[in-house]
Parts: structure tokens; C-alpha cells; sequence
């Protein structure tokens, strides 16, 4: 019985197919085509991340521009509150509106401005050279550009250092927009080359990396040396804006920077490379940012191959491509994976070639900063943004906008304009003829330098021989540390003779009476115990409260850190002690 239902089961259920087929058979190959398109066109669509329908349902009116800023910052409503452009909306190029459209047509498009620079070359003091292309505002207007125009000291134009990204020089499309943009406004443009790039040799063994901000500091020295009448600018892009604004956390208050830009910085280098590995479309950028790595590589095959591993550079075999351990290549481990995403070359030469850090120390910018960037940025991620500390320091602006991609942010029909280079223009121009530009902090000379000033000048400890440990600063080194203790030395020789003179005038004043005199002589001896101890406890506090004001934390806060990290030590002696006076007692029993 069970086995004729089945029987009949499956002869009705193969009728019903037959039937299926036959009809499905009968409609027309060409109705099957617009539902394959249209698939095709919604995966394409999601996976290119477009946004065209997004604008059309918002009239083409563009989305706002995200400000983070510290509520009582004066850079923003000093400067940033009167940019029109940053409190706007930015809309894509309709047919550009997709993030890796807008990467791409940058990279092999551009539509950048017909110009040229004056070059100028710059040797560092370990006999490297940096390209520096200049642009001025005479070349500009003019529509010339004259190899003996330079630049005088007594010069008060603004000047704009510009640090391109990971293999860009002067000629990329971008830094032609920007560099044009603040010529024609009047300013003064010098684009710093990376070593190697702008058509110049490696002269010597060291390479750039994402984390090298020696060559950004000399240059900027050396520029406002040569203009020291000038106002200084600095604007950075991808990895430049990375170096610059590590090298202004670095320098903090001394740097010659009167106001700074970062576009489409790639802050934490980690996330960053967590992020360009894993989707495939990020792979793709990972693919082409190392083909012009490997470029930039061959370019100087002999200083590579000589100061880092050639061979895993050069190698091309996908199969034995294997997460790769910086540290072991950085001691020099021969690995031999294919150099084909940008985490192998860091690895077969950054980390062996060049001196590699990754941190941007943004929490640290003393001067007006500016950061812009994309929350669709196919390269750097939003992930690694740092929201909080862009938030805590009042000299930082972090504006982000919806769509842009990386470094692109076209805009109009014709896509012939970059949006941040307008809004990058607007604010440095704003900053200039505010009140609120950076001035170097001047060294002051060691006799102004009072004590409370040593300690909160930055947090560096100094350790001496006797175990003493004191803030010093930077600038502070030297004879100066050395006056420091010194005035601390006078101090204590003071109190010390204050201490024997009350000590001698006690002892001539004491009575005849042998038995009262003593009880008096020793009340006043330990009175003055008790001064001496007063004055220590009053100084260890004075120096406690120093210490916490710098840190940010409550002197109880460091007190309880101190018991955690001791209490075993503590712990430990207080029991031998307990045992000895337990001993001690049972002995006497």
C-alpha cells in the first residue's frame, strides 16, 4: 500500500516538472536577460557602494558635513564657525557617485590644471634629498613660471608646505588641484617630495615610511628660516597627513606651524591594514597600492637590495603568500612570500630599510588642525578615526563627510573641482586673518624657570643617582637640570642652617635646673623634629600634587596604585616582623 503511494508520488511529481520545463521552455530567451541584468545591476550596485538613488531621493541636494569638535574649542567657533563650505553640503558628481568611481577616476583621470613648478633640492644632514616644487602666486597670475622668482626673507605671503601620500609627488592630480587652488588665492605653495619620488634618487640608506617625520620637521624648519616673515601652513594627504600630524604631536608647542590640514589620513595603521584585507574590493586597492610600491622599489633596486630583502620584494607566487610576523623580518628572518599587498613590502622592506612607527599622536597637536576625511573612504577605513581624541583636544576640528571616497570628493557635472581642496582653502584662509594662529613657543632662558613651571613643562622623569626623581622637560637639559637641583641644594643648606641656629639658641637659653632643662631642651628639640618633618611632608606634597595635576589624576588615585603595587612587599615584611615579635613573646614565656 505504502509502496504504490510512493509509486504514484513520484510519476505525478514527474508530470508536474515535465509540465514545468515544457513551460518555462516556451518563454522567450530574451524575457530571461532584463532579470539577469537587473540582478546583476543590484550586486554591482551594493558592492560598488553607489549612492545615485540616495541623491535622487534627497533632490540632489548633498548631505551634510559631520563636525566633531570639544564644546569650548576656538578654533571652531573662531575659525571653522565663519567656513561656509564646512557648514554645506557636498554632492558627488552624479556619474561619479561611488567611492571607488570617484578613487578611481582621481588616480587615472584627474582633470587637474596645466601648470609647472620651480625645483629646488634639498639635502638632509644624513645626505638624502627631497625634491621641493614651488608654486607661487606670481606663477599663477602671471601664467608663467620663472626659474630665478625666489623668495625673499623679508616676504610676509603665506606659505603652504604640502606632504603628498604613499607614492604621490608634485605631478599627482590631487596636489595639482590643491597647490593651484592656493596659488591662485594669493598664497605661496611648496610641495616636499617624498625621498625617491618627484624624478629624484635615493642618495642615501634611509627610505620614507608612514611613521618618518625627520624629513617633514627639516623641511619645515628650513622653510621658516628662509621665511621667517612668511605664515606657515602645512597641509597633509593620506600617509603625508599621517606623518604631519604625528610630527605636530611630536613637537607639540615648538613647531613654526601656524595652522595645519589633514585629508583622508589613515590614523591607526593596524585597523587600517586589518580593513584593506578584508573584502575583495579592498583587496584590489591592496593589490595596487603594492604594484606601485614594487614601482617605487625597482626604481632604487640597488639601495634595496642591498638594505632589505629583494627577493621577497620581486617574487610573484600567490600560493606561498603567508601572514608574514614584522618582527621576525625586522632581525633579519629571509621569508620568501610573494610582495603583493602593502602589509609583504612593509615587511620585506619598510621594516628592514626604514625606521617604523605607526602612531599619529593627535591627542598631542598644540596648533589649529583641520582634519577631513570620508565615511566611505575605500582605503582608510572610519573604523580607525579617532573620534574621541579629536573630540578632547580644543586645537582639533575632525569633519567628515558621507560620500568623497579617497581624496577625491569631486564635484559638479564636469568633475573639475575637488571639494576639500575648496574647504581646506576657505579654512586656512579664515585661520590667517584670525587672531587665533599658532606662534612658536619661544625657549625661555632657566633663571625664569620657576619650579611648578620644570615640573608640568612635559612629562619626562629624570632619575638621578641618589634615587631622586624630578620632571624634566625637552628644553630643560643640561645646565639647566643641573641649576635645578642646585637651587634645590641652596634650599636644603638653608633650612638646615635655620635648623643648627634654632638648635644653638635653644641651647644657651636653658635653664639652671638640670631635670627641667632637660625635659624643656628635649620638648623643643622634638618640636623642631616635628618642624623639620612638616617641612619634608609639606614638600612631598607639594611634589604630589604637581605629579597629579600633570598626569590627571587625583593624588588618591596614585596613592591606592602605589598600596596595590607594594602591598605584596608589604605584605611580605609585615609577616616576618609578626613572627620575630611572636618568637620574642614566647621567649619571654
Amino acid at each position: 500500500m505504502d509502496m504504490d503511494w510512493l509509486v504514484s508520488w513520484d510519476e505525478s511529481t514527474f508530470i508536474a516538472y515535465n509540465q514545468l520545463f515544457t513551460a518555462l521552455s516556451s518563454i522567450p530567451i530574451s524575457h530571461y536577460v532584463l532579470p539577469c541584468m537587473l540582478a546583476w545591476v543590484v550586486f554591482f550596485y551594493n558592492f560598488l557602494e553607489f549612492h545615485l538613488f540616495e541623491d535622487f531621493f534627497s533632490g540632489f541636494r548633498g548631505a551634510p558635513v559631520g563636525l566633531t569638535f570639544h564644546p569650548a574649542s576656538h578654533i571652531y567657533h573662531g575659525v571653522v564657525s565663519k567656513c561656509r563650505i564646512l557648514h554645506g553640503r557636498y554632492l558627488a558628481t552624479p556619474w561619479l557617485s561611488s567611492p571607488h568611481f570617484q578613487t578611481a577616476f582621481l588616480n587615472f583621470f584627474g582633470n587637474p590644471p596645466a601648470f609647472s613648478y620651480r625645483r629646488q633640492l634639498f639635502h638632509t644632514s644624513d645626505g638624502g634629498t627631497i625634491a621641493l616644487d614651488w608654486l607661487t602666486s606670481s606663477d599663477v597670475s602671471r601664467g608663467v613660471c620663472e626659474t630665478n622668482n625666489a623668495i625673499s626673507k623679508d616676504d610676509t605671503t603665506p606659505l603652504v608646505v604640502v606632504i603628498p601620500g604613499l607614492t604621490s609627488d608634485s605631478a599627482s592630480s590631487y596636489i595639482k588641484h590643491l597647490a593651484f587652488e592656493l596659488a591662485k588665492h594669493g598664497w605661496n605653495v611648496v610641495v616636499s617630495n617624498h625621498r625617491g619620488l618627484g624624478g629624484v634618487s635615493i642618495t642615501s640608506d634611509y627610505f620614507y615610511n608612514a611613521g618618518c617625520t625627520e624629513d617633514a620637521r627639516a623641511v619645515i624648519d628650513y622653510l621658516h628660516r628662509q621665511c621667517p616673515k612668511a605664515p606657515l601652513f602645512a597641509v597633509g594627504t593620506s600617509i603625508g597627513a599621517n606623518i604631519l600630524v604625528k610630527y605636530l604631536g611630536e613637537d607639540r608647542e615648538k613647531v613654526p606651524v601656524a595652522g595645519a590640514v589633514a585629508i583622508c589620513s589613515p590614523w591607526d595603521l593596524v585597523i587600517g591594514d586589518r580593513f584593506i584585507c578584508r573584502r575583495l574590493v579592498q583587496k584590489l586597492y591592496d593589490r595596487a597600492i603594492a604594484t606601485g610600491l614594487r614601482g617605487y622599489a625597482k626604481m632604487h633596486e640597488p639601495r634595496y637590495s642591498r638594505l632589505a630583502n629583494w627577493e621577497g620584494i620581486k617574487k610573484y607566487n600567490v600560493s606561498q603568500r603567508y601572514p608574514l610576523c614584522v618582527a621576525a623580518n625586522s632581525v633579519g628572518y629571509h621569508l620568501s612570500p610573494s610582495s603583493r599587498s602593502i602589509r609583504d613590502f612593509d615587511n620585506f622592506a619598510t621594516c628592514i630599510a626604514g625606521k617604523f612607527e605607526q602612531l599619529s599622536l593627535c591627542e598631542n597637536v598644540s596648533v589649529p588642525l583641520l582634519c577631513i576625511g570620508a565615511l566611505d573612504d575605500p582605503i582608510c577605513t572610519r573604523e580607525a578615526i579617532p573620534w574621541d581624541e579629536c573630540r578632547a583636544n580644543k586645537n582639533i576640528v575632525l569633519a567628515t563627510a558621507r560620500h568623497g571616497g579617497h581624496l577625491a570628493f569631486f564635484e559638479g557635472i564636469t568633475a573639475s573641482r575637488l571639494w576639500w581642496v575648496r574647504a581646506a582653502d576657505e579654512f586656512l584662509d579664515v585661520l590667517h586673518s584670525s587672531p587665533h594662529m599658532h606662534i612658536k613657543k619661544t625657549e625661555t632662558s632657566a633663571r625664569e624657570v620657576s619650579m611648578e613651571s620644570l615640573i608640568d613643562q612635559d612629562p619626562y622623569v629624570n632619575i638621578a643617582e641618589d634615587r631622586m626623581v624630578a620632571a624634566v622637560g625637552k628644553e630643560h637639559v643640561g645646565n639647566e637640570v643641573v641649576e635645578h637641583f642646585a637651587k634645590l641644594g641652596n634650599i636644603h643648606d638653608k633650612t638646615v642652617v635655620l635648623a643648627s641656629e634654632q638648635k644653638q639658641q635653644l641651647t644657651e637659653e636653658k635653664p639652671e635646673v638640670a631635670g627641667s632643662g632637660i625635659g624643656e631642651f628635649s620638648g623643643e628639640s622634638s618640636s623642631l623634629k616635628r618642624i623639620k618633618s612638616f617641612d619634608t611632608i609639606g614638600a612631598t606634597r607639594r611634589w604630589l600634587n604637581h605629579l597629579s595635576r600633570q598626569n590627571g589624576k587625583s593624588m588618591w588615585l596614585l596613592a591606592y596604585i602605589a598600596i596595590i603595587t607594594s602591598w605584596p612587599i608589604l605584605s611580605s615584611a609585615l609577616r616576618i616582623f609578626n613572627r620575630k615579635k611572636l618568637k620574642k613573646a614566647s621567649a619571654a614565656r
